[in-house]
């Protein structure tokens, strides 16, 4: 913690899909307790969007937009971070969608979309920040000097802990970043490097809204539908004990948590935000 008596002060993160949704309100987030944050999405617009209300606000951002599941993103992103801030702190795999189908009639392009996007992504990326943030902690270590505060957030969901009708790649995939957060969790502990996931309900974002609204992603060449029916969403409130859907910067408050100082001793941990749902 800086002397601004902010969380984040002076520290630098990266968060992935963050034009849009939970990503979005947790850069913003991030700013307020005096991050540097580097904001990227797929799409230029809306990481532009998110910069300029960082900005506005009085934060520190840059906008690097691409597309997480290319092989070149990770060294594209994790260069941009350390030109323009000379650190890396905070590495936030948000970026992600859904592609729903039944398993029976599944393809293998949509099979393995769902874990390019959710397994392989974060996996480029951390590795790609290993000189940053392991070596980094090995360094400071070696030195008897104090230890950066430094943390991985990786986006999980309720789907991956308790598996979902008609999201097997989906499932799959936010089962696997537990397996992984785990795994980066005793390799770079020692170092100091804490790895964390987080596993959301239901939060109104462009993934949740209802079907019906017709909302909708291109990937490649196929139309990707994004939602969830009304009566589902329905039901989802229902039996929810908080009654409600999460709001984006709920969620955010959860990955804000594990990224701050207030969870130093948190590591290889799933934090649900959920309102209480599946329990």
């Amino acid at each position: 913690m800086g002397m601004s008596g902010k969380l984040l002060d002076g520290d630098v993160a990266i968060i992935t899909g963050a034009g849009r949704g939970i990503g979005a309100a947790s850069a913003r987030l991030f700013a307020e307790h005096g991050a540097r944050v580097v904001v990227s999405d797929r799409d230029a617009e809306p990481t532009e969007a998110t910069v300029e209300s960082i900005k506005a606000a009085g934060g520190t951002a840059i906008a690097v937009p691409g597309d997480v599941t290319d092989p070149s993103f990770a060294k594209k992103i994790i260069g941009a971070a350390i030109d323009a801030y000379g650190q890396l702190n905070h590495l936030v795999n948000n970026a992600g969608y859904t592609w729903d189908g039944m398993l029976h009639k599944m393809s293998d392009e949509q099979w393995h979309a769902m874990i390019e996007v959710h397994n392989t992504a974060p996996f480029r990326l951390i590795r790609e920040a290993s000189p940053y943030m392991r070596d980094k902690g090995r360094e400071e270590m070696g030195k008897g000097g104090p230890v950066a505060n430094r943390s991985i957030v990786n986006v999980s969901s309720t789907s991956g802990l308790h598996g979902n009708t008609g999201q097997i790649n989906y499932a799959c995939a936010k089962m696997g970043i537990i397996g992984l957060t785990k795994t980066v969790a005793k390799e770079w502990g020692p170092f100091g490097v804490r790895c964390n996931a987080i596993a959301f309900g239901f939060i109104e974002t462009r993934l949740t809204g209802s079907k019906e609204a017709g909302a909708s992603m291109t990937v490649g060449d196929k139309e990707i539908a994004l939602g969830i029916p009304e009566g589902i969403r329905d039901m989802a409130i229902m039996f929810n004990p908080m009654q409600r859907a999460g709001s984006p910067e709920e969620a955010a408050g959860g990955v804000f948590f594990l990224c701050s100082p207030l969870a130093a001793y948190v590591n290889g941990h799933c934090l649900e935000v959920t309102g209480g749902a599946g329990i």
